[in-house]
């Protein structure tokens, strides 16, 4: 537990560190930063929170610590309840506007943001991306939508977009309310006034080095200071019992050094699963939750 908080940590816990008690929150695909932020924040600050999770639809109120082969298994095997995807977007998203970090690839100073394509042609794209999975749709009415960029640059903080389809701060606005939030690998922002501003720096950030990394005039706080650091307990969470496979750190990663990791990653959790290891549930423990007596609220030792 000497060892510093890492880069994927102090994101993590930065999420975490936005959940209210009670709160409802919609827990994408494909996004570990944020499953073991949400994670984090149930077992310190949030323990009645629950997630919509878009890993089959459903609505879950326990928690498992993050699998990569096997995520769907841990999640749908507890979801109090499966719905299919019109009822998530047309009755459960709108009704409850449960929370949610999206990750854009190209996001403007007022938090509009893309995740369609990368080129002035629709038809013609430099890049297509995997496409917006409901934001369009989500972001015109939500009042509680936050972002996060595990790698900030002047590609993805842009004056503008290639694409809009996510919904920032505009005056043609309806409904709800463009992000409250942003964080990055380099800080933490707020969006008052509805313009990005820097309000926290991560360790070795000034506002010069995270502007020059933005390609946009970037607001400062008056009362800007550094991102508290990871308390021991915390870190001890993350690194022992919500993530020990160390999953949320390949959306920090790319190229050569993610495949890597993600060989790891695969072949640890393959010898864990045949050993019956410390990060999946015995086939006693489904049975008792079968039976309605679980104990999956208490965290794996």
């Amino acid at each position: 537990m000497n060892e510093p908080a890492t880069v994927d940590e102090l994101i993590s816990v930065c999420i975490a560190r936005q959940m209210e008690d009670g709160d409802l929150w919609a827990q994408g695909i494909a996004t570990p930063l944020v499953m073991a932020g949400l994670l984090l924040g149930k077992l310190t600050r949030a323990p009645q929170a629950w997630f919509a999770s878009a890993i089959g639809q459903g609505v879950c109120r326990e928690w498992a610590p993050l699998g990569l082969a096997y995520v769907e298994k841990q999640w749908i095997g507890q979801a109090l309840v499966s719905l299919g995807f019109v009822t998530v977007a047309c009755e459960l998203l709108p009704r409850f506007c449960p929370k949610e970090f999206f990750r854009p690839a190209q996001v403007d100073a007022t938090g509009h943001f893309n995740n369609i394509i990368i080129g002035h042609s629709y038809e013609r794209p430099r890049l297509r991306l995997p496409g917006c999975g409901g934001i369009a749709d989500v972001t015109t009415f939500s009042r509680h939508s936050y972002l996060y960029v595990p790698r900030h640059s002047r590609t993805v903080f842009v004056e503008t977009l290639d694409f809009v389809s996510g919904l920032g701060h505009s005056p043609a606005r309806r409904a709800g309310s463009g992000p409250h939030y942003c964080v990055t690998d380099l800080g933490e922002f707020d969006f008052a006034h509805g313009r990005m501003r820097l309000i926290r720096t991560f360790p070795g950030q000034t506002p010069a080095s995270i502007q020059a990394r933005t390609g946009f005039e970037l607001e400062v706080a008056p009362d800007l200071a550094p991102t508290p650091p990871p308390t021991p307990e915390e870190l001890d969470l993350l690194r022992h019992v919500i993530d020990p496979l160390g999953i949320r750190r390949l959306e920090t990663l790319s190229g050569p050094a993610r495949q890597q990791v993600l060989h790891e990653i695969l072949t640890q959790e393959k010898c864990n699963r045949s050993d019956r290891g410390p990060f999946y549930r015995r086939d006693a423990e489904d049975t008792e939750k079968a039976k309605g007596t679980s104990a999956l609220s208490a965290p794996l030792r």
